[in-house]
């Protein structure tokens, strides 16, 4: 319905990859549905009671040569992004393990988190990620069996 392409990383473990690609209307398109589904799903477990509506989270994954760019100078860039769009964004300090990626955690309302998401991926496309990007691939490490 999107008319975009959405693929799912194959594994068994706690984490998978939703890639999306196509036209910007089309990814939005998509990330709309998408949240929109999450925010869905978490309110089938209430029996029904509307308590509120339950924040929906999602993780981008970013290379982290662009990272700086939506941080800004002292923080400027992403403090305007969560005041804009009422929207929690948290950018990862560290590296997805194996890998020149870090994580952005983005929480809201789906309204929220499909802003957030739109003026998240205007910062990215205007700094290009420098030097070779080596992508997260989901799995169980063994420090991840340690500390579970």
């Amino acid at each position: 319905q999107s008319s975009a392409r959405i693929t799912i990383s194959e594994g068994s473990c706690p984490e998978r990859i939703t890639t999306i690609t196509g036209s910007t209307d089309a990814v939005f398109r998509a990330v709309s549905m998408i949240a929109f589904k999450l925010e869905e799903d978490l309110g089938a477990g209430s029996d029904g009671v509307a308590a509120g509506r339950a924040p929906v989270t999602l993780r981008l994954v970013i290379p982290a040569s662009q990272c700086g760019s939506l941080i800004g100078k002292a923080g400027a860039k992403i403090r305007e992004i969560r005041e804009s769009t009422g929207a929690q964004v948290q950018v990862a300090g560290d590296l997805l393990p194996n890998s020149t990626e870090r994580a952005v955690t983005v929480s809201g309302v789906p309204d929220t988190i499909i802003q957030c998401v739109r003026q998240i991926c205007a910062v990215i496309l205007e700094s290009p990620p420098k030097g070779a990007t080596i992508p997260y691939h989901p799995g169980l490490s063994l420090g991840t069996l340690l500390l579970s």
